[in-house]
């Protein structure tokens, strides 16, 4: 096996996320929050009335790739407007994360973006509108 073939023990995973998928950070729900989504992931946010997310938590029955990113994206989020929020990039969970994923898990990596689209009220890829910021917004 060469160096750059991941062993059976530790497969196609970095340990960043085998770390943040078997003890995330911010998994769990969030009581005073005021914008959720769900898509296999559910993202709650408690946001501050002029717009900073004061915490974001998650829940989900999701791969280990999907539970890293969306825990790594619930670090980069908390603190940040929603422009701020929005304006983070795959590229930026995916630096944090020190993994080569491949293009047919990268939906592993986006769809905690997608949920947090949902969950700003931003409109979705597909052009729907969604609730006004700061609703409570719940999509099963």
């Amino acid at each position: 096996m060469s160096p750059a073939t991941p062993s059976a023990a530790h497969g196609l995973y970095s340990d960043v996320i085998r770390e943040r998928w078997r003890r995330p950070r911010h998994r769990g729900d969030l009581p005073e929050a005021n914008a959720v989504a769900e898509d296999r992931v559910r993202i709650m946010l408690a946001i501050e009335p002029e717009g900073r997310i004061a915490e974001a938590r998650f829940v989900g029955d999701s791969c280990a790739i999907c539970t890293a990113s969306a825990d790594v994206l619930a670090d980069l989020i908390g603190g940040r407007s929603r422009n701020e929020a929005m304006a983070l990039e795959v590229a930026d969970v995916l630096a944090v994360l020190q993994a080569e994923i491949r293009p047919t898990r990268m939906r592993c990596v986006t769809l905690p973006f997608s949920v947090l689209a949902k969950a700003l009220g931003v409109a979705s890829a597909t052009g729907h509108s969604r609730p006004a910021p700061g609703s409570r917004t719940q999509l099963q």
